[in-house]
């Protein structure tokens, strides 16, 4: 099968490789359509980050080179042993981490804390290739109006909602949202779903600015031109966004995050912080709470239940569909150079 090979920084090779095998608890999947995300670009153009080099993965056994991808949808082809809720012929949509069921945040349900996390596409061959073979415990069925496309985002769409879960958000709470770009734009939609109230969004890119009218928000402030604090102010008689998701992971977006939430307000980091310096005196005067959202838990058959209802709309996030062939050239390259992109979708046929 042709696959796309993490080797190392800048040298992601589209080469043959066998069809994989499907041992007991695993699900063999005819893969239709893999996500590019942020962390598959980073990996090609500053890796490794989470990419074992040196030594095999303990859950896995696997180390570079790796098969990277872990937003895709396909069809199951073949079911190991152990996998009650899957059948061959099943359309399926999955979460990405790969955990061992046996230490103490494993016990807890608290996976994503799991001493020995790995990533399927990272620590583990992904779906940037004909066929996957993942857990069956992260395989999901897609009803059959999740169509394929839609059903590669069940793992960023559950980052999402595992987000708002930890705002524990509110329905009729005033969000921002800064940053939208695709996981900006599934928390919008989420915050939405869960009952936000007025949902302002702030985004550089006009193509963003744009999709992020379309999903919900209420409006959209461009940074570059007005102070989105004030703006937020002036529209809340003065009182400001009761959460701010932070989705951009710049290294001002945490300060600007504290300049859009009210006194006793709530700031979510979603992005990897890259922040030098943070306000904490004024946090601290104002008694807002600063929450952490990393990965999922438990968030996928939610996720599926947004595409299914329409809660959660991907088509317009979608700016590009491209062939495994055109990955790297079409893919990363296009990504990396901060083209009017938002979601490109890989197919491998």
């Amino acid at each position: 099968m042709k696959a796309a090979v993490w080797y190392g920084k800048n040298d992601v090779r589209i080469e043959e490789r066998p069809e994989p095998q499907v041992p007991e608890g695993k699900v063999k999947i005819r893969v239709k359509w893999c996500g590019i995300c942020g962390s598959d670009v980073y990996e090609y153009a500053n890796g490794p980050f989470i990419i074992p080099t040196t030594k095999p993965h303990p859950l896995t056994g696997k180390m570079a080179p790796i098969i990277l991808g872990h937003e895709f949808s396909g069809d199951a082809i073949e079911v190991g042993k152990g996998v009650p809720h899957i059948n061959p012929g099943d359309r399926v949509g999955l979460h990405a981490c790969i955990i061992c069921n046996d230490c103490y945040w494993c016990k807890k349900g608290a996976v994503n804390f799991c001493m020995r996390l790995g990533s399927t596409g990272l620590c583990d061959d992904g779906g940037f290739a004909e066929y996957a073979v993942i857990p069956g415990y992260a395989c999901y069925k897609l009803p059959d109006s999740v169509s394929y496309e839609a059903g590669s985002f069940v793992e960023p769409i559950s980052v999402a909602i595992h987000a708002i879960k930890r705002a524990q958000l509110r329905p009729g709470d005033t969000v921002a949202i800064i940053g939208t770009g695709p996981i900006g734009l599934l928390v919008l939609q989420a915050a939405r779903a869960a009952g936000a109230g007025q949902v302002y969004a702030v985004e550089k890119i006009p193509r963003r600015r744009e999709v992020a009218k379309v999903v919900g928000a209420t409006e959209v402030f461009d940074p570059d031109t007005v102070d989105p604090g004030k703006e937020i102010h002036r529209r809340t008689e003065g009182i400001r966004a009761d959460i701010a998701f932070e989705c951009a992971g710049g290294r001002a977006t945490l300060t600007m995050a504290h300049s859009l939430t009210r006194r006793g307000g709530k700031i979510v980091n979603v992005a990897l912080p890259k922040a030098e310096a943070f306000p904490f005196d004024r946090i601290f005067l104002h008694e807002k709470d600063i929450i952490m959202s990393y990965a999922y838990v438990d968030e996928a058959p939610t996720a599926i239940a947004y595409l299914n209802d329409g809660r959660i709309k991907c088509d317009p996030l979608v700016t590009g569909k491209i062939q495994l062939k055109d990955l790297i050239k079409e893919g990363f390259h296009r990504l990396m150079a901060g083209e009017n992109h938002i979601k490109i979708l890989v197919s491998p046929e």
